[in-house]
């Protein structure tokens, strides 16, 4: 879809234009909140999204059930060249914000581990409640809404699939390249770059890690075995699980991980992580001497996992017999197990995108464009990416909800 920027303000084809307050392009997460953060100010809103559904990933997101919030939400929860930047907006609309709306329609929920909250029912009932809250501001939402052609200057004129359309305000909330078969599209990238404004380079993020086709053979039995585990790349760290796949690897901890890792870069997996497996093995080696170390890597870990690492990395002694350069060797591949991804699942599976629209080129507390008056970017097109666990949804309501009261 090829969509341009102009500055004059002619008609387009003399049509009869639709004037509006405040536009939004994305009916997601951001676009909703900021449509009813706006029209609860009383503003004439309209959203329009390319899709055939509202709010596509809020559905899938949770497994069916919504992370929508995270009670332990700080700034370092987030990725950005900025770091400082999301600062105000998560200051202004808190997750107890978030769940007093949550609450107001009688939601139940449930927090699940680390602060992650979810639906006790659906995501639906997390979307019902964006749509209703819209309703009541009187938001106009049409989908299968393509926008063809935008012209900037006040007002911004779009031309769209349902005709045109006027605004004082215009927010792009179009989300990043994650889940394409969703809808997702670079479109908010390729209008900002329009505008010259910078955009970081993107790539897949809270996504599993594939292997080489020689190491998804050394495993090729482990498939649906999770482990705890404290993952390492690139100077960060998690605690959480890790799942082996058909693929490679998958999990909370991998997920985590994914944000961080570069092309080429080995992950680090403490594969017990609350213990010194060295002290461990001694010990082992006094108490119970003629114990095989296969069958006491079973009394420690998964057995299909103790059984394939000594197949194929640990000596198959008794525990005597260990030396103590054996016992190095022992402890080099389990804390940590050292292992270099072929790459990720790419955005066809990815959670969200990382990298974005330059936050430098935004106010932080109105999200409103420098160089562009009355244009405003949220969500997840803007250089903010949070970890697993309901971050990014609080990025887009604060993000919205920040440019709400501005627009």
């Amino acid at each position: 879809m090829s969509v341009s920027f102009r500055s004059n303000l002619h008609g387009m084809n003399g049509k009869t234009l639709n004037h509006f307050d405040v536009i939004i392009i994305g009916a997601g997460a951001a676009g909703l909140m900021c449509a009813i953060t706006a029209g609860g100010r009383g503003r004439k809103v309209l959203v329009i999204d390319h899709a055939n559904k509202v709010g596509k990933k809020i559905l899938m997101s949770g497994g069916g059930r919504c992370n929508f919030t995270n009670v332990n939400t700080t700034p370092e929860n987030f990725i950005s060249h900025n770091p400082h930047f999301a600062k105000s907006a998560l200051s202004r609309y808190t997750p107890w914000d978030f769940i007093a709306l949550v609450e107001k329609h009688k939601i139940p929920y449930h927090e699940k581990k680390l602060g992650q909250l979810f639906c006790d029912r659906k995501s639906k009932d997390i979307l019902n409640m964006l749509l209703s809250e819209c309703e009541a501001v009187s938001t106009e939402v049409k989908t299968l809404c393509e926008v063809q052609d935008i012209k900037t200057g006040l007002p911004f004129r779009l031309e769209t699939s349902h005709g045109q359309f006027t605004s004082e305000s215009l927010v792009i909330a179009t989300g990043g390249l994650s889940i394409p078969t969703m809808g997702a599209t670079g479109f908010g990238y390729d209008l900002a770059r329009s505008l010259g404004l910078k955009v970081w380079p993107t790539r897949a993020a809270l996504v599993p890690f594939t292997l080489s086709k020689k190491q998804l053979e050394k495993l090729r039995d482990l498939s649906g075995i999770s482990l705890d585990s404290i993952t390492h790349s690139d100077g960060a760290s998690f605690r959480e699980n890790i799942l082996f796949t058909h693929r490679g690897l998958s999990g909370p901890a991998i997920l985590q991980i994914s944000s961080y890792w570069k092309p080429g870069e080995p992950i680090e997996i403490n594969l017990f992580p609350d213990e010194n497996l060295k002290e461990l093995l001694e010990t082992a080696r006094t108490n119970h001497p003629t114990m095989d170390l296969k069958n006491w890597m079973s009394t420690k870990l998964i057995n299909r996992v103790a059984q394939r690492w000594c197949d194929l990395w640990l000596p198959n002694k008794q525990l005597a017999q260990l030396s103590n350069s054996d016992i190095e060797l022992i402890v080099g591949k389990l804390q940590p197990w050292t292992i270099y991804p072929a790459g990720t699942e790419g955005y066809r599976t990815a959670e969200v995108t990382i990298g974005g629209v330059d936050t430098d080129e935004f106010s932080s507390k109105t999200m409103e464009c420098k160089k562009v008056p009355g244009l405003y970017f949220i969500g997840e097109v803007l250089d903010v990416t949070g970890h697993l666990g309901g971050y990014n949804f609080q990025w887009a309501w604060a993000s919205a909800n920040a440019a709400g009261q501005y627009v």
